[in-house]
């Protein structure tokens, strides 16, 4: 078993991080700042009153998506809750296709019948963006389960949030991947608060959350999610694991949200106070951290960061733009895509049972 690592430790150094070039480096930067501006500019159009629903940012988190997501191989996947903006760009969607999502249009990625919360990408096997708490963690255990039944080298990363880890899902979902031996990373995305409750008030532990994990005799790791270098370093070896032994493993990442569980959180700034916030701004973004040790590295300038972060926010002002322009569903649109054997109108779909015989 593992615990929270020592900070004199040198992650860039480590075996998949040394061998990243600067062209590579300079992308996951990039990557990380172009997740900021989206939820930025999501931000400004949520309270304009264009996007419905909820909206869960994921700004301050964003080394957590970039760096786990960016050792994916091609049969990895990737299954997360409603927090799935960051996700959704790191496995490689489109600002367009995200944004016409929140705005209810038919050019988005679920058609406009998702929303802010499900984001899907079948084709980069990534499988959403799920609302109900937890609900995603017995789905990434099918999804892993399903690549050792195929045979296939892979494994599934499932990320929740800390508030799930008391919910009897994920529980009985660490017990059947322990029990079969399922390639599947368990990532916690702890950011301290669940809903709106600190950690300290909601669950009980001894050192970590991801301790738990012992209780099912599976690996578990801690990782600073300031640091994107220590973020791919550990997460490396929890997905070999996965892939080579077919070994599930308990990764816990402390990060930090700056706004609210969702933006209708009014409380936020009343269970943290403002000091808490810029601290973690000043001395934990992950973007100004990565930021920083890249242009020590001389990978990096002020200027090309400059330039980087206003491509971005350019890239998300034309997502609005598409997005306000893309045609909204139509009544006849409500019936489709519930099955695909009946939208496509296939000899199963005029068999009742077909469902439960496939």
């Amino acid at each position: 078993m593992s615990s929270a690592s020592s900070p004199s430790l040198d992650f860039a150094s480590s075996p998949v991080n040394h061998a990243l070039t600067p062209e590579r480096k300079i992308e996951l930067y990039s990557q990380m700042v172009r997740i900021r501006r989206f939820e930025q500019v999501s931000l400004k159009y949520y309270q304009a009153g264009k996007i419905g629903g909820f909206l869960h940012l994921y700004i301050g988190q964003e080394s957590v998506a970039v760096g786990t997501i960016s050792l994916a191989g091609p049969d990895d996947h990737f299954i997360t809750a409603y927090r799935d903006h960051g996700h959704a760009l790191a496995v490689g969607m489109g600002m367009n296709e995200c944004m016409a999502e929140m705005y209810g249009k038919q050019t988005g990625c679920s058609k406009g019948k998702g929303g802010s919360m499900h984001f899907f990408a079948p084709d980069k096997n990534f499988w959403g963006g799920h609302g109900i708490v937890g609900g995603q963690t017995p789905l990434g255990l099918g999804l892993a389960y399903g690549l050792k039944y195929l045979g296939k080298e892979g494994c599934c990363l499932c990320f929740l949030g800390d508030g799930a880890v008391n919910q009897g899902a994920f529980h009985e979902s660490l017990n059947l991947a322990a029990l079969f031996g399922i390639p599947v990373v368990y990532v916690i995305e702890n950011n301290g608060y669940s809903m709106g409750t600190s950690q300290k008030r909601s669950s009980a532990y001894r050192g970590c959350l991801a301790q738990r994990a012992e209780a099912y005799d599976m690996e578990w790791d801690v990782i600073d999610g300031s640091d994107i270098y220590e973020v791919r370093a550990k997460t490396h070896i929890a997905m070999e694991r996965a892939r080579k032994e077919h070994q599930p493993t308990v990764l816990e990442i402390d990060t930090y949200r700056y706004y609210g569980h969702s933006i209708a959180d009014a409380n936020h700034k009343k269970y943290r106070t403002p000091e808490e916030i810029e601290h973690y701004k000043k001395n934990h973004d992950p973007i100004s951290v990565f930021q920083r040790k890249l242009i020590a590295e001389g990978v990096l300038t002020e200027d090309k960061a400059a330039e980087i972060n206003n491509a971005a926010r350019d890239e998300a002002n034309a997502a609005v733009k598409f997005a306000e322009e893309s045609p909204a569903p139509t009544i006849a649109d409500i019936s489709t895509d519930v099955y695909w054997e009946t939208d496509h109108q296939t000899e199963a779909s005029k068999i009742g049972r077909h469902f439960f015989d496939t």
